[in-house]
């Protein structure tokens, strides 16, 4: 089995642990994480101190507290630890994602790109970096890594050898942690686009800071499925988890983006992408909402499924569909999950809507080198 890429910065578990109690927390006080995670003030000064070292984490300047004699200076996650890159091709184009070590989208950009060859991906996304790099001014030795969002499944025993849509078939089959990386000169993380939505949803406030675990639906060109188990990214034994699109064969209707293509082409709308949904969702009102009560009774079966056995606190839709149309999806959903009145006492989770749709999938593969840094092994938080 092809060994996970090594992140730029190594860190030790305690080090890991302050970082994702940070990201969860916000800022805190070096009195208060020594108190979260059971550690003396001694001991988490000397682990502060390592992470300031590497500019992981910063003290914030409280101005307005000068003067009233020694007070406590909180600690937050520093945005200059480096940047980290997502990057997924899509049918015509190459959309990348720079993030800075907080998570923020520093940087994004799209430009035409159509070749099934992972070589040419490799080339295409260096002379963006280049050019990124140049108008920016990032420098190359604090690239902390790239993560690559593919639509495809993993090959048994090597999740960087995948399956793939048709529109990538020179992906199938192919080293792509090695083709990619080696081309970059940089480690390269290789991941179902699904799965890297789920991380990207994951790390957005309002969920981090809430949840331990976390099922994302991703309504794209077809349907994928994402899971964080106790802050981790849960892939399965063979790389798979979350391939829920087994559940709706693409010979019936599904609950994806395409479907709903056709539904609306077949009602005499010209439409060649999803972006231009959301102009047609007052013409083809009563059309798209028939549509989405169809998907909202499609979903339900397969959010039930996946709350008996993962218990996540929260479920998240996440897709290429407008976000108006994700929201009232969501919304039917949890309507259908907490009105079931079947006597269970037991908590359900929380049905939440993306606040940054399409973007998930490429927002998440920048996360995925940031994760390898911050996730603990054994998480104790």
């Amino acid at each position: 089995m092809a060994r996970p890429p090594r992140p730029q910065i190594a860190l030790s578990e305690p080090q890991k642990r302050v970082l994702m109690q940070l990201r969860i927390k916000g800022a805190a006080s070096r009195g208060w994480l020594a108190q979260a995670l059971g550690t003396n003030g001694a001991t988490m000064t000397r682990l502060t101190q390592s992470l300031l070292a590497l500019d992981l984490i910063e003290e914030l300047d409280l101005a307005e507290e000068r003067g009233r004699g020694r007070p406590t200076i909180p600690l937050a996650v520093s945005g200059r630890g480096g940047w980290a890159i997502g990057a997924a091709p899509y049918p015509g184009w190459l959309e990348l994602v720079i993030v800075d070590f907080r998570g923020n989208p520093v940087v994004h950009d799209a430009s035409p790109f159509d070749d099934p060859d992972p070589r040419v991906f490799a080339r295409a996304v260096e002379a963006r970096l280049h050019a990124l790099a140049a108008t920016h001014g990032f420098m190359r030795g604090k690239f902390l890594g790239l993560g690559v969002a593919v639509p495809g499944y993993a090959l048994p025993g090597r999740r960087d050898r995948r399956i793939v849509v048709d529109r990538v078939a020179g992906w199938n089959d192919v080293p792509l942690t090695e083709v990619i990386g080696d081309a970059l000169g940089m480690p390269v993380w290789i991941e179902n686009d699904a799965s890297a939505a789920a991380l990207g949803e994951y790390y957005q406030p309002g969920i981090i800071d809430r949840y331990r675990s976390v099922m994302t639906l991703f309504l794209g060109h077809g349907i994928g499925g994402g899971l964080i188990a106790e802050r981790d990214l849960f892939l399965g034994e063979h790389g798979n988890a979350g391939e829920v699109g087994r559940l709706f064969p693409g010979h019936r209707e599904r609950p994806s983006g395409i479907d709903l293509l056709l539904v609306l082409r077949d009602a005499g709308a010209a439409i060649d992408s999803l972006a231009q949904v959301e102009g047609l969702l007052d013409r083809y009102a009563p059309l798209i909402d028939q549509w989405t009560q169809r998907v909202i009774g499609q979903l339900d079966m397969a959010i039930m499924s996946g709350t008996v056995w993962l218990d996540p606190g929260a479920v998240v839709l996440s897709g290429a569909l407008p976000i108006v149309l994700l929201q009232r999806i969501a919304r039917g959903l949890s309507e259908r999950l907490h009105g079931r009145g079947d006597g269970y006492r037991s908590s359900l989770p929380s049905i939440h809507a993306s606040t940054i749709g399409s973007k998930a999938v490429v927002i998440g593969a920048a996360m995925i080198p940031v994760h390898a840094i911050t996730a603990a092994e054994t998480m104790m938080i």
